[in-house]
Parts: structure tokens; C-alpha cells; sequence
């Protein structure tokens, strides 16, 4: 990128979100916005400001004749694609309240939340959406309106005997002209998001425009961000990190979004559209982490030694950039190396990524060194969605991996009782939605957010210990955090998911979702039935897992020693309600499914002994 520009938004100029994409199409109406695929071509097409606003405008008019009454809610349930924003914007420009819903949630857990917001309107992307949730809202009286982006498939027109059911392009007006600006209040209610609980249902978060605003525009105030940059939008827009990170954040910099196909399509999708910044959780630079290790595997030694050179050089490198290390002589090696090893890599990501953020789960620090190593500036962050959602974040010039960054500006922090993380922001949600109760439970009397995370703070930098709930102790009265055990457990190539458990127990053990690629290769070595892959009778296999999960809790403290393992081949997923959204595992939900298996393993014993 020859020349970068910077061209910000202040919340304050802004005043509410539509009012941001207003401001942005005054200042750069002929700049690229949006890049989508086009499934019918098979071409990606590019989206200019001035027509994003000539868009909204229809969606605006549209909704405007539904009769709807400022703060009323409605609901999205799409795929991250340009209609996402158009609907948002015009519900904003409409006064409307916007709930977000993911699109792979269950539709019992959908119901849920549609009822208990009192959702008028809803977005879907086609029939297939419609006939899957409407059973679930069978009875639900407030909807009075269901648009399907799609139009019906063949043999599916008898959805819209429906006469809730309206085609989107139906419903849009042809033209609107140009998009009004709204003279709306920054601290009225926005969105009201659903946080993905692991126990009990969701709860609404409530936020206002000046919520995400303050945020988005504290953020670009720690990392520049520049109109020639261009996002790639992967992680759900229900998700509040994309949401205000990939979209509000964009606009308030004039950067372009561009919105990938699907994960499975990642890997491509990154050559052809070479972003310069992405926002992802952790396990996508965990899956890319397992497949260059795979990859390492099938090389001869010379070539894993020089890519093991290649990331210890890299991060000593990294190290000096940050003033925390020396120059050494094998510095003098990185141009090589870089040419020859980690350019190689890098090129596969689109070669031209500056910036990538990880956040809605804890990175693990051999991901984040071995991406640093090869050049990749992964910016680890940490929020809430009830903080809308950053909280802190690392920067360029003072990044710390194995911690969560610093507060963003505004943002003040504290350690509390039971080294509990507590915040004050001016992305503090104004409450739950129907829900006072939980509000006082996680914001005191003095104004302090409860985060529920225990952390510590060194150098200004956060770091995350450890989740109060979470916690287990063993029945000699040892305190363990899982976490970490577990994200290290599952950079093993043979383990997609793991869960440890030993609540009141002698012992710790853990449950396991094995790779279904490399079960048989692994069943076949210890005799085992392939087919049955429940199977838990082998003690040699039990000891071989435990072992492949002791060499990646190597080093962790003494207490960190799992004694026994229950695995399974199936795994953990939304839909069959062992991960929350958000892809955080239902700790009890799991608990529930294994019990039996539980039980027969803590009669059992332990598998060896120090």
C-alpha cells in the first residue's frame, strides 16, 4: 500500500450509527465499500458509498411503510453480505431497534429470543430459514412481517401463502432517492444483543449507538486504520466484535469490507481478495496453525529445521522491534529466511495483511509465536458483548502476546475481589432487556462492570487467568482453570475439542472430540473397531492419549496432570446444543451427555502415577 489516508469519524460527528454512514457517504461518496461474490458469475463486485446510501434509502422507505413505532424491534438472521448493512442502517434511520441473530443458532433458542424481545419484523435469507424456524414460532403474535431475502425455490411458493411472508425484492421500492439524515439520539436504545450463555438462557444486552460509536472510535485512536485498507468480513455480524470492529469501525475509517463465501472457502477467498486487516477468533488461526504443522510433518529434517529457524529468528526479531530483546548475529538471517520460508506462508493469507486481530477466546501463545515468527502482526484483544464488546487491546508498537493488550482510551479498569477483572467504559451496556435482576448482579452500586474474568495487570497490559465460574476444585481442595489446559490440549492434531473435568474429584480428567481423519489410523494401532469409535475399553489407548496430552502440558504447573480420558468422534456443535453461538463449549450440557461415562471413569481410577 503506497499511501495511506487517514479519514476518521468522531462518535460525536456521527451522533448515532445511521448517522455515521451518512457522514461517510458526504466524504467519500466514489470510494469502494463493499466487495461481495456474485454466486451467478462467479465474479466479486465492488459497492460504492453513494450507492450503499441509495440502497438504504429503499430499505428505509420499505420498513417506514410497515407502520413500525420508533424503538420497536426487529430482527436480522443472515450470512455477513452487504444486506446485512442495509437493513441495520434503514432500521436505525427508523428509529428501530436491531436484534441480531446468528444463523447457525437453534431455532428453540431463536424462538426464545424473538418472543422475549417482542420482535415485530424479521429478515431470513431464504425458505430453507423460514420453514426450519417457523414451527418454533408458531403462536408468537408480535411478528407481523417475515422478508426473505431469496426468493422462493422451486416447489417453495407455498410459503408465501403466509401473508406475514414478503420477497425482499418485492418488497424494496424501486428507487428512494437519495438517504435523509435522522436527528436521532446517540444514547438511545440501538441493538439488543443476545449473549450466548453456557448455562440458562440468553439475556439481551442492551446498546446504544453511542456504545459502539465510543468504541469503534477509541479503537482507531490506538490502531490506524486507513481508507486504502480493506477488512475481510468472515466472523458472524451477530457476533458484537465484527459487528462493531468489521462494520461501524470501517465506515467511521472509510476502509472497505469485503465478505468471504465461508470458512471452507477461507483459504481461497484470502488469495483473491488479499485483505489488509481481519478481525477472527482464535480457532481460525488455530486451524491455519494445524495445517501448516501438518504440512511441516511431510517435510524432510532439513526443511522443518529451517521453517523452526525461520519462526525463532522471526520472533526474536518481533521481540527487538518491541524493545524487550538484544540484537543477535542470527538476525542477520531473516532476509533469507523470509524469502525462503515465511513469505511462502504469508503469500497464502493474500500477502498483503498488516493487521490481524484475535478476540473472543484466549490465543494460544504457539499460534501466536509461530504467526509473529513468519511476520504476521496478530493484535490479541478482549471484551464483552456487555462492553460493546472491546475493553482492551494490543497495539503495534507495545504488543504483548500472552496478554490482552491495554485499555482502550476511555476505558478504566481494576482488580476486585477474587482478582476479578472490573470495568468502567463508555461501551457499558445500558442493562439487560427485561432482566433487572441479572443488570444488579453485574454492575455495582458504584458503577463497576463485574467481567467474571480474573486477571492481573502488569505494565499496564491485561492478563486474563482465569474464569471465576469456570474453576474447578479437585476434592483436596486444588484450584485449576481449564482454559488454558484446554487450548493447549487441543494444538494436538489428533484432538479438535477438549473439556477438562474433576469438580469434587481425586483427579482430573478430560473429554475429548478426536480428528475423524485420523481415527482410523489411530483405532488400527491400538485394535481398535474403527466403526465404534465410543469405545473406550483400551487402557493402551488411554495411556497413549494421555501421554499426547501430558507433551502439551509440559509446562504448566504440577497441578495441570490429566489422569483419565473419554473421547468421541462427534462433535460438539450448536445444533446439537453443546456449543453455545458464539462456539463457547455448554460446560454443564456436556457434563450431562458423558455423565454415565463420567462416573465409570472416576470409579475406575486414575491411568498411572507419579
Amino acid at each position: 500500500m503506497a499511501q495511506l489516508t487517514e479519514d476518521i469519524i468522531s462518535a460525536e460527528h456521527a451522533g448515532t450509527l445511521d448517522g455515521l454512514l451518512y457522514q461517510r457517504i458526504r466524504r467519500t461518496p466514489g470510494a469502494m465499500a463493499y466487495r461481495s461474490h456474485d454466486t451467478q458469475t462467479g465474479d466479486w463486485h465492488d459497492t460504492n458509498w453513494q450507492e450503499v446510501g441509495r440502497q438504504v434509502a429503499r430499505w428505509q422507505a420499505a420498513l417506514s411503510a410497515e407502520g413500525l413505532a420508533p424503538g420497536e424491534r426487529v430482527a436480522v438472521h443472515l450470512r455477513n453480505c452487504q444486506e446485512w448493512v442495509y437493513f441495520d442502517q434503514a432500521a436505525h434511520a427508523c428509529g428501530l431497534v436491531v436484534v441480531p441473530l446468528y444463523p447457525d443458532d437453534r431455532p428453540d433458542n431463536i424462538a426464545y429470543i424473538m418472543d422475549d424481545a417482542a420482535i415485530r419484523l424479521i429478515l431470513l435469507q431464504d425458505t430453507g430459514n423460514w420453514k426450519r424456524l417457523a414451527p418454533a414460532l408458531a403462536g408468537q403474535e408480535d411478528l407481523r412481517r417475515v422478508l426473505l431475502l431469496s426468493p422462493p425455490a422451486a416447489g417453495s411458493a407455498g410459503v408465501l401463502q403466509d401473508e406475514r411472508v414478503r420477497c425482499v425484492p418485492d418488497w424494496l421500492p424501486a428507487d428512494a432517492g437519495t438517504l435523509q439524515r435522522r436527528d436521532g439520539d446517540p444514547h438511545a436504545l440501538a441493538s439488543i444483543v443476545y449473549t450466548s450463555g453456557t448455562t440458562g438462557r440468553p439475556k439481551g444486552v442492551m446498546l446504544s449507538h453511542y456504545n459502539m460509536l465510543s468504541i469503534a472510535h477509541s479503537a482507531l485512536t490506538m490502531i490506524d486504520v486507513y481508507l486504502e485498507d480493506l477488512f475481510l468480513s468472515f466472523l458472524p455480524l451477530s457476533h458484537t466484535l465484527e459487528r462493531t470492529g468489521g462494520y461501524y469501525l470501517p465506515i467511521m475509517s472509510g476502509s472497505a469490507v469485503a465478505y468471504a463465501r465461508s470458512i471452507p472457502q477461507l483459504a481461497e477467498d484470502l488469495l483473491n481478495i488479499r485483505p489488509t486487516v481481519m478481525i477472527a477468533v482464535p480457532r481460525i488461526f488455530e486451524r491455519v496453525f494445524a495445517r501448516i504443522q501438518g504440512q511441516m510433518d511431510k517435510q524432510p529434517a532439513f526443511r522443518r529445521t529451517l521453517f523452526h529457524l525461520t519462526i525463532e529468528i522471526g520472533w526474536h526479531r518481533f521481540e527487538r522491534q518491541q524493545k524487550r530483546a538484544a540484537w543477535s548475529p542470527g538476525l542477520l538471517a531473516w532476509p533469507l529466511l523470509n524469502r525462503l520460508v515465511a513469505t511462502k506462508i504469508t503469500t497464502k493469507l493474500g500477502g498483503r495483511l498488516r493487521i490481524a486481530v484475535s478476540g473472543g477466546a484466549a490465543l494460544p501463545m504457539p499460534v501466536a509465536k509461530t504467526f509473529i515468527g513468519l511476520g504476521v502482526t496478530i493484535l490479541q484483544g478482549y471484551g464483552l458483548t456487555e462492553t460493546s464488546p472491546v475493553i482492551s487491546v494490543n497495539v503495534p508498537d507495545d504488543n504483548e502476546p500472552g496478554s490482552v493488550g491495554i485499555p482502550l482510551n476511555g476505558v478504566e479498569v481494576r482488580i476486585g475481589e477474587n482478582d476479578e477483572l472490573l470495568v468502567k467504559t463508555p461501551g457499558m451496556m445500558q442493562g439487560y432487556w427485561n432482566n433487572h435482576a441479572a443488570t444488579a448482579d453485574i454492575i455495582d452500586n458504584e458503577g463497576w462492570l463485574h467481567t467474571g474474568d480474573q486477571a492481573r495487570i502488569e505494565n499496564a497490559h491485561i492478563y486474563i487467568t482465569g474464569r471465576i465460574k469456570d474453576i474447578l476444585v479437585l476434592s483436596n481442595g486444588e484450584k485449576i482453570p481449564p482454559m488454558d489446559m484446554e487450548l493447549a490440549i487441543c494444538l494436538s492434531p489428533c484432538i479438535d475439542q477438549a473439556m477438562i473435568i474433576g469438580e469434587g474429584e481425586p483427579f482430573l480428567s478430560a473429554i475429548l472430540v478426536l480428528d475423524p481423519e485420523r481415527w482410523p489410523a489411530l483405532a488400527g494401532r491400538f485394535g481398535l473397531d474403527a466403526d465404534a469409535p465410543d469405545d473406550n475399553g483400551t487402557e493402551k489407548l488411554q495411556a497413549w492419549l494421555i501421554r499426547e496430552i501430558g507433551t502439551r502440558l509440559k509446562d504448566f504447573p504440577g497441578y495441570a496432570k490429566v489422569r483419565r480420558v473419554i473421547f468421541t468422534l462427534e462433535p460438539w456443535t450448536v445444533d446439537n446444543g453443546l456449543l453455545t453461538p458464539t462456539l463457547k463449549v455448554k460446560r454443564a450440557r456436556v457434563m450431562e451427555k458423558f455423565g454415565e461415562k463420567v462416573r465409570a471413569v472416576y470409579a475406575r481410577g486414575p491411568v498411572g502415577r507419579d
